[in-house]
């Protein structure tokens, strides 16, 4: 047997004495028998490790799965970390919640048990939550950090281990560093884990109503419109998550009685039995609330994802049938009516309001800030990157509003200092009933908005190779990009580079120096004022590259005319750009 087999058994059969899960024991023990080299290497060649404020993968056995093992040495890291870090860490507790996927109330338990154990107080949900909903109530438990359980939007084979701090975001470094040196130096089989039942344990304490109603009525105070009459129809689902139940009490607080929910996906369910990929983005995932809408005339169409932190939105159009919006679209349109509804104290001047978006996200929210005597700042990829800097905003005296990221993720205000599907689908059914009110409808003030700030388009290309081969395929494509730069993509001369890894900008010979963290991403600004910009993923096995481009609309123009030519030139765009840099 190779060297490299031979290791890979070692890890293997290592791992295998130390798992406390008779399931993934048993994957195991049959890989092994079989010599399955290639899925023993896909387990254990290399590790999960933290990307978006967590951990997520497949479910499987290994440390390059998503397993109890690996939870409970997740734990007992973040554990170490946190009681070295944060002051009274033990008293304060940890905050813990979980969706609907399989596995995860198993691993709540385990997180659970793993705290307890090392002599912390834990707050925990006995049922499912929205992901929101957890990063509130470490906020309103005064909690030390929080843990969800959930993997968002991924397929039914995935789960995930999200943190967050005592402030109620994500992590970022160095609590991210922190908290993965103090994994690798877990011994499982050394770990003290709390015995029986952890909900009968003196130090847990079971969350109760009280939280979520604090929760709610937090959500009430973003609402702006509500001398606006409710008479907005909507189509609902949760996509089989968690997010029925808190949607739609917020709508049903906020005045909207008219709400529809697509019944076969009301309810939890990690198998995802309609759709195959449970993330409003992907086809086929809306289909079953787009044909609801339909049947009952709905103006309006909401969709959480599994575990309700994201909102996507369709609107019915003239001709009756539903424009679903991107995220893009929907989070200018929130920035729009929320700066518009509280006017600067000064026409003009900026008043300390700001907005946020990864720079990944649409420029045209800096268009909209400007017009409004805000400001506009970008962040990189990720949402515990918008919650961070909004509070460094606020230190410095300085009122965040509202802040987004192109991937169906709005947080309005601070309620909760992450995307918060709940409450941007409550601002959003009020910024609906407040255009209606007015004779529009959302996609109206969609041309209101391109008229006043441009039209800006957005297009966004995945290209998918999973397993370890694809990894090292996407890194070799961004070391291309890197070490070869395009001088044009297509017919468009490139006018700056921005390279935030290295954390430099480049402008012909000019190399500008950035601050802050870096991240591998690349960005190529391209004349006439559009850019393209590439980057891997740091939840799913994709490289993806992203489009912006600008167009004027000529006075007298029609719309539809100006989209037209501006699709097609978006079109063309991102079809040369994927070719330079996949070489096809």
């Amino acid at each position: 047997m190779p060297n490299h087999e031979a290791d890979l058994e070692t890890r293997a059969r290592a791992w295998l004495k130390d798992d406390p899960d008779p399931a993934t024991r048993r994957e195991l023990e049959g890989l092994l028998e079989k010599r399955d080299q290639p899925a023993i290497e896909d387990r254990f060649g290399a590790k999960l490790v933290f990307g978006t404020a967590g951990l997520r993968g497949l479910l499987g056995a290994g440390p390059n799965r998503m397993n109890r093992a690996v939870v409970l040495r997740a734990t007992a890291g973040l554990a170490a970390w946190v009681k070295a870090q944060v002051p009274g860490a033990q008293e304060r507790g940890v905050a813990i919640g979980f969706d609907g996927r399989r596995m995860s109330r198993e691993f709540a338990d385990d997180a659970a048990r793993v705290l307890l154990g090392a002599g912390f107080r834990v707050h925990a949900y006995s049922t499912v939550v929205a992901t929101p909903v957890l990063a509130f109530t470490v906020l309103d438990r005064k909690a030390a950090a929080g843990i969800m359980i959930t993997a968002s939007h991924n397929p039914p084979e995935y789960n995930g281990y999200k943190v967050y701090w005592e402030n109620g975001a994500q992590i970022i470094p160095p609590n991210d560093v922190g908290i993965a040196e103090a994994i690798d130096a877990v011994e499982l089989a050394k770990l003290p884990l709390a015995d029986g039942d952890v909900t009968k344990h003196p130090r847990y304490a079971a969350l109760g109503e009280d939280v979520i109603d604090r929760y709610h009525a937090g959500v009430q105070k973003l609402v702006r419109s509500r001398d606006a009459k409710r008479n907005v129809r909507i189509a609902y689902t949760a996509l089989h998550g968690v997010g029925e139940r808190f949607t739609q009490r917020a709508l049903a607080e906020a005045g909207f009685g008219d709400v529809h929910s697509v019944a076969a996906q009301a309810k939890p369910d990690g198998a995802f039995p309609t759709v195959s990929f449970p993330n409003p983005e992907e086809e086929g995932a809306m289909d079953l609330v787009l044909a609801l809408a339909t049947d009952k005339d709905a103006d309006l169409v909401l969709a959480n994802d599994p575990d309700a932190d994201r909102l996507a939105v369709a609107v019915k159009a003239p001709n009756g049938r539903y424009t679903m919006l991107t995220g893009n679209e929907i989070g200018c349109l929130l920035a729009h009516y929320l700066l518009s509804a509280v006017p600067p104290a000064s026409a003009g001047q900026n008043d300390g309001r700001v907005v946020v978006s990864t720079v990944v996200s649409s420029p045209m929210l800096g268009a909209i800030a400007k017009a409004h005597g805000a400001t506009w700042e970008q962040t990189l990829t990720g949402f515990k990157w918008i919650a961070n800097r909004a509070m460094d905003l606020e230190r410095a005296g300085r009122s965040f509003v509202f802040g987004y990221e192109e991937a169906l993720g709005y947080s309005v205000g601070t309620l909760v200092r992450d995307k918060d599907g709940v409450s941007a689908a409550t601002v959003m059914a009020d910024m609906a009933a407040w255009c209606q009110s007015q004779g529009r409808t959302l996609l109206d003030e969609r041309e209101v908005m391109w008229r006043k700030y441009g039209l800006f388009l957005s297009k966004q290309v995945s290209l998918v190779r999973p397993g370890m081969e694809g990894l090292r395929e996407i890194a070799a494509m961004m070391d291309r990009a890197r070490a070869n730069p395009p001088a044009k993509v297509g017919t468009l001369a490139v006018t700056e580079i921005t390279d935030l890894e290295k954390r430099e900008r480049r402008t012909g010979n000019k190399v500008e120096r950035l601050d802050g963290p870096t991240s591998d991403v690349l960005v190529y600004a391209l004349e006439g004022g559009h850019r393209v910009m590439l980057r891997p993923s740091g939840t799913e096995p994709k490289l993806k590259l992203y489009h912006d481009v600008h167009i004027a609309i000529a006075e007298g123009e029609p719309v539809t005319e100006a989209l037209a030519r501006g699709e097609k030139f978006l079109t063309d765009l991102a079809v040369a750009f994927r070719s330079q840099i996949a070489h096809e």
